[in-house]
């Protein structure tokens, strides 16, 4: 069996691999080895015994000048047989005692004889008023031309290791210390013309220097190299999938001259910004070739991503095939469809009377539908009738039959899993094309990187007409006349014609209590109150400062047809309030509304933040978003919403947001919820290595897609897409 291969358990014996694999997730001694120290400690500069600090770790070359083995009783040794070693040092400026207990008394008993000139490394500590080290670790020196010996020992960097409480930092580096000569066979990744090229050290080298730096340049070499490893493997994954991707056949879907899109062009009482006709075109190139499309569509809120995507899914109905519109809530289903049905207009009535001459039908399926309903809308897919259904997970059900799927529409596609858009995808007679939609706008570089399979395309332009937002935090525990302030806002907007939302993190009945749930965060601990609830603000608020004006609530709990009916009732102007969760996060769109109080805004993060305040500031009236939060001023959660009260750019959030919340969450779902791969690569700091591995991963791939002449990439794969992570890809 090849080194690297071998389980711990061979290497290191039973107990220690034993901890390592439940604990830190390691099994074989390539784990193992690329599992890399989190920091260095450095034995410090030589400190003389007459100026050593409390509590450090310090480094001190000494003479014996005394060593004593004492016996005591204690309740581990109760006749008499524990032992301790003190030996008394000095270098002429002090005096220093040094203690070893137990079994570790015997080397030292036997080594530091009076007389003896060593190195000593530990922490200092106080035991009956004196100064000492326990368990120091030592290194002898012989003869007297030692102050090389001394610089470098004292010079050395100490790997610390990402450790658990079974398992301290330096049993690690002990184990690690016993597999290192195991790197000298580590199988390297990168093509040679790479590695050349750009003048990167072996991996072999890479990890011995890791493991055992001699200078803080060690360090640097091997983390740049690892770095590539991390960032060439990915994108080489990514790379071969976009490859593998334009090896599938597609039906090419081209809108003929005069037909329903033309049509409904003509319908639209505004022109297209120049973003939504650039990113029109490349969608339409795409669904015209022999491929499947597979394209990300990212763009700012209330940018007109819906517009573009309903173009899309018009030109594949005229084309003579069906699309499908996939959004994650039932609020959200209904709300497209219902905006689809509005900009369409008699266009959507295909099959009607007065429906027009190009019209298709557009169906509705959710999971709550009535059974005739229901029959109708799967009768009206099978049969071709229906050229666009909008739905939730309900299409993905097996009963669910196209007549010939053409285009796949996912929307917010962070809240779908990969099995699900697989399942719809399943079902055209060849791969459909797909358009994935987000509103949190993704930085590049992550982009690349979870998504680097999709082509992407950005919406970052805002229609004419739209409204600029203005934010501000409120600090409602410093100055609660703010607070008060806030709700007379919110009453002259309603007062003004308008309407209003106020958002609270919880819903406040039995089931999301948060006194019953466990595992609140160390924040919510520090403040002793649970998150503030839709339920109990509602009421407050109508019988106190909001007392006459129309207010309801909203939340995922409530029935689908009470909430359909709340959402009706409030974009039809019959409700002035509407406190709510994050149901309204996404794509619900009330022109009228202006104002929105968000309420312990601190519980949000900054995406979700910056797409709850999309909802206002979408008709003519300008917009305003309040941040209320009961947070110090110092904080970082006050910080953070200052960043978000101070830009409306959601590239920039995101970009916060990411630095704030570490690559792990972002690639928490693109690694198939196992632990992020990455260790060195952090995907903000490392901007430039990922683009330039994509590059190089591209034309790797390009070459020579099944790897043939790199076993050692080959490898590298296998270990990054375990199963289940190859199935996450394929699937994608």
């Amino acid at each position: 069996m090849p080194a690297l291969e071998q389980p711990l358990k061979s290497v290191l014996g039973p107990a220690t691999a034993k901890v390592m694999a439940e604990h830190l997730d390691l099994l074989t001694v390539s784990d193992l080895l690329h599992h890399y120290p989190r920091r260095y400690e450095e034995r410090g500069q030589l400190t003389h015994l007459a100026d050593l600090p409390m509590d450090e770790h310090v480094t001190v070359v000494a003479q014996v000048a005394d060593a004593r083995l004492h016996t005591f009783a204690s309740s581990k040794a109760p006749r008499g047989k524990g032992q301790r070693l003190e030996v008394t040092i000095t270098d002429g400026s002090g005096r220093l005692q040094l203690v070893f207990f137990g079994n570790g008394v015997h080397k030292p008993h036997k080594d530091l004889v009076p007389g003896t000139r060593a190195l000593f490394a530990g922490k200092v500590s106080v035991f009956n008023r004196k100064l000492q080290l326990a368990h120091p670790a030592y290194e002898l020196l012989q003869g007297d031309d030692d102050s090389e010996a001394v610089d470098s020992w004292a010079g050395a960097l100490i790997p610390i290791y990402p450790a658990t409480a079974k398992l301290e930092s330096w049993k690690i580096a002990k184990a690690v210390q016993t597999v290192l000569p195991s790197a000298v066979e580590a199988v390297d990744p990168l093509p040679d013309s790479l590695r050349d090229g750009r003048g990167l050290a072996s991996l072999p080298e890479a990890l011995l220097k890791i493991h055992r730096p001699h200078t803080k340049a060690d360090i640097e070499d091997a983390r740049s190299r690892l770095k590539w490893d991390e960032a060439f493997v990915l994108q080489v994954a990514l790379a071969r999938r976009r490859h593998a991707e334009t090896q599938l056949p597609a039906v090419p879907r081209v809108p003929g001259p005069d037909g329903l899109l033309t049509d409904f062009d003509a319908r639209l009482p505004f022109t297209l910004t120049d973003g939504q006709r650039k990113v029109s075109e490349e969608i339409f190139h795409d669904l015209a070739t022999e491929h499947p499309m597979h394209r990300l569509l990212q763009g700012e809120v209330g940018s007109g991503k819906t517009l573009v995507a309903l173009r899309a899914m018009l030109a594949v109905v005229d084309a003579g095939g069906q699309s499908a519109m996939l959004a994650p809530t039932e609020v959200l289903a209904q709300q497209h469809h219902r905006s689809v049905v509005e900009m369409m207009g008699e266009l959507a009535e295909g099959g009607m009377l007065g429906g027009a001459e190009h019209a298709t039908k557009v169906v509705l399926l959710t999971g709550s539908m009535g059974a005739a309903a229901r029959r109708q809308a799967l009768l009206d897919l099978v049969t071709g009738e229906a050229g666009i259904v909008i739905g939730t997970h309900a299409l993905i059900e097996d009963k669910v039959q196209f007549h010939d799927l053409g285009l796949v529409v996912v929307d917010e596609q962070h809240r779908f899993g990969v099995e699900q858009r697989d399942a719809l995808r399943g079902k055209g007679k060849q791969p459909p094309h797909l358009l994935v939609m987000t509103a949190t706008p993704i930085p590049r570089t992550v982009a690349m990187t979870v998504f680097g399979d999709l082509e992407t395309s950005v919406l970052d332009q805002l229609p004419a007409g739209r409204s600029p937002i203005a934010s501000h935090v409120v600090p409602a525990a410093d100055k609660p006349h703010f607070l008060a302030r806030a709700w007379e806002r919110v009453r002259e907007e309603v007062d003004g014609g308008h309407q209003a939302y106020v958002v609270c993190p919880r819903i406040g009945d039995e089931e999301d209590d948060p006194r019953k749930a466990s595992g609140r965060s160390p924040e919510d601990e520090a403040e002793k109150r649970p998150p503030l609830a839709v339920l109990d603000v509602a009421g407050q608020l109508a019988e106190g400062p909001l007392r006459g004006l129309r207010v309801e609530v909203l939340h995922g709990r409530m029935p689908p047809d009470d909430k359909d009916a709340v959402m009706r009732a409030f974009a039809a102007g019959q409700v002035d309030v509407l406190v709510a969760t994050t149901v309204i996060e996404v794509g619900v769109n009330v022109p009228n509304a202006t104002a929105m109080v968000i309420m312990d805004a601190d519980r949000f993060g900054v995406s979700q933040l910056h797409q709850l305040r999309g909802r206002v500031g979408r008709g003519a009236a300008p917009g305003l978003c309040l941040l209320v939060t009961e947070m110090p001023e110092a904080s970082a959660a006050r910080q953070r919403l200052n960043a978000v009260a101070t830009t409306l750019d959601g590239f920039e959030l995101s970009r916060i947001d990411l630095e704030q919340r570490r690559e792990g969450d972002v690639l928490g779902q693109a690694q198939s919820g196992a632990r992020s791969s990455l260790r060195v690569l952090a995907v903000i700091d490392d901007e430039e290595i990922i683009a330039e591995a994509r590059e190089e991963a591209a034309a790797v791939v390009a070459a020579d897609p099944g790897l043939e002449h790199l076993p050692g990439l080959r490898t590298a794969l296998q270990a990054l897409l375990d199963d289940e992570r190859e199935q996450y890809l394929e699937k994608g």
